[in-house]
C-alpha cells in the first residue's frame, strides 16, 4: 500500500473518530436535557378565587320604560291674530291661570264696549217695563219684546268677551313651559304650536311586560327605575295603572308607575330600567360575572380541588365545570346548576387554564362582586 492511501485512510479514521465523539457528546447532553425536563413540573398559575355561596334575592319583574308627564299639553291658539305680548320666559314654571299670550283685541275691547253699553240700555228698558206692566201701561208684547232685547245684547257682549278670551291663552294647570315658538309681534294662524306645558312632578313610566307577568301585577307594587343619565341612582315609585286588555299583537300588557320627581331632574321621553319588585324571594348559589367563562357550546367556570394519582401534580388544580346560569344583578350572576355552596371557583386568570391546569392561589385582588355597584365618580 503506497503512503498517499495510508496516510488517507489515516485522515478519514481520524474525522470519523472526532464527528463520533461529537455526536457523542451531544447525544448525551440531549440526554441529560430531557432527563431534566421530564423531572421538571409546570409553573403554577397564579389565579383568584372565592367561595361559592347563597343569597337571597327578591324576585323582580324587569322591563325598560318611558317617562312620561303625569299632565301635558302643547299649548296653540284657537283664533288668527298678531301677538302683543309673551308674558313667560323659555323653561320657566308657571301656575295654573298664569297669562302666557296674549294676542290684540283691541278690535274686540271696542267692541265689548259697544256691546256692554247696548245691554246697560236693554237691561234698563226692561226694568221699565216692567214697570209699566205693573200699572198697566203697556202690553204683554212690549214687556217680552224688552226681555228678548235684554237677553240678546247680554249675549252679544259674553260671545265677544268669549273671543278675547280664546285670544288671551292662560296655563291650564300648574307645571314646567318648554322652549316658546313665537315671538310679540307675529302673526299666528289658528292652532300654532305656541309651547309645550308639563307637569314633572311626580312623573309617569310607562313599560310593557309579558302576558305570563300578568298574575303577578298589582296597582301599589313598588317599583324602583334607574336611568343612565343618573349612574348609581335608583328611583323609587308604585304602580298606579294595569291596562284592561293585552295587546293582540306582541302579547305584551302595558303597565303604568307613578315615580316622585323633587328638582325635576326626570325629563318626559327618558328611558330607563325598570325593575317590579314582588313578595317572593328565591335563594342562588351566586358568584362574581368574572367567574363565567362564556363559550358558544356551554358557559363553564373552573373548579379548584385537589389532583387525582393521574395528574401527577400537588397542590390544587383547576377543573372545567359547565353550568346554567339564571338572573344577573349588578357584578353577580345566579348559577341554576353546576356549583355547590362552597365550592372554590376562580375568578381570575381563566384565559391561562385548561382542565386540569395546576394553580396557585393570589387573592391580594378581588374582582367587583355586588348585586347593586355604584360607579367610582357618584
Amino acid at each position: 500500500m503506497s503512503l498517499s492511501v495510508k496516510r488517507t485512510l489515516i485522515l478519514v479514521f481520524v474525522v470519523i473518530v472526532v464527528v463520533g465523539s461529537v455526536f457523542a457528546w451531544k447525544f448525551h447532553s440531549w440526554s441529560v436535557m430531557g432527563k431534566a425536563m421530564a423531572a421538571q413540573k409546570p409553573p403554577l398559575i397564579a389565579v383568584s378565587t372565592v367561595r361559592a355561596s347563597t343569597t337571597t334575592w327578591q324576585r323582580r319583574l324587569h322591563a325598560v320604560g318611558s317617562l312620561a308627564p303625569v299632565q301635558g299639553a302643547t299649548l296653540s291658539n284657537e283664533l288668527d291674530g298678531t301677538i302683543k305680548q309673551v308674558a313667560f320666559e323659555s323653561g320657566a314654571e308657571v301656575k295654573a291661570g298664569d297669562l302666557l299670550v296674549q294676542l290684540d283685541v283691541a278690535l274686540e275691547q271696542a267692541q265689548l264696549a259697544s256691546a256692554e253699553a247696548a245691554s246697560d240700555l236693554a237691561r234698563v228698558s226692561l226694568q221699565r217695563a216692567q214697570q209699566l206692566r205693573g200699572d198697566g201701561s203697556n202690553s204683554q208684547a212690549d214687556l217680552d219684546a224688552a226681555s228678548a232685547q235684554e237677553r240678546q245684547t247680554a249675549a252679544e257682549a259674553d260671545a265677544i268677551r268669549a273671543t278675547i278670551a280664546k285670544k288671551t291663552i292662560r296655563a291650564p294647570f300648574s307645571g314646567r313651559v318648554g322652549i316658546r315658538q313665537v315671538n310679540a309681534g307675529e302673526f299666528v294662524k289658528a292652532g300654532t304650536a305656541i309651547v309645550s306645558l308639563e307637569a314633572l312632578d311626580p312623573i309617569y313610566v310607562n313599560f310593557l311586560l309579558p302576558q305570563q307577568d300578568v298574575t303577578d301585577l298589582k296597582v301599589g307594587q313598588a317599583v324602583e327605575v334607574t336611568i343612565d343619565a343618573f349612574p348609581g341612582e335608583t328611583f323609587a315609585g308604585r304602580l298606579n295603572a294595569i291596562n284592561s286588555e293585552v295587546d293582540g299583537a306582541t302579547r305584551n300588557i302595558q303597565v303604568q308607575a307613578t315615580l316622585r320627581n323633587p328638582g325635576e331632574k326626570l325629563k318626559p321621553g327618558m328611558f330607563g330600567s325598570v325593575d317590579v319588585l314582588q313578595t317572593h324571594e328565591d335563594t342562588f348559589v351566586t358568584l362574581p360575572e368574572t367567574a363565567i367563562v362564556y363559550n358558544p357550546y356551554g358557559d363553564a367556570v373552573y373548579v379548584l380541588g385537589k389532583p387525582t394519582d393521574a395528574t401527577g401534580a400537588d397542590g390544587l388544580i383547576a377543573r372545567q365545570q359547565f353550568v346554567e346560569l339564571g338572573e344577573t344583578r349588578g357584578d353577580q350572576v345566579a348559577i341554576l346548576k353546576g356549583v355547590n355552596p362552597g365550592d372554590e371557583i376562580v375568578t381570575a386568570g381563566q384565559l391561562k387554564l385548561h382542565n386540569g391546569s395546576a394553580v396557585k392561589v393570589n387573592n391580594t385582588v378581588q374582582p367587583a362582586s355586588n348585586p347593586a355597584p355604584n360607579l367610582p365618580n357618584t
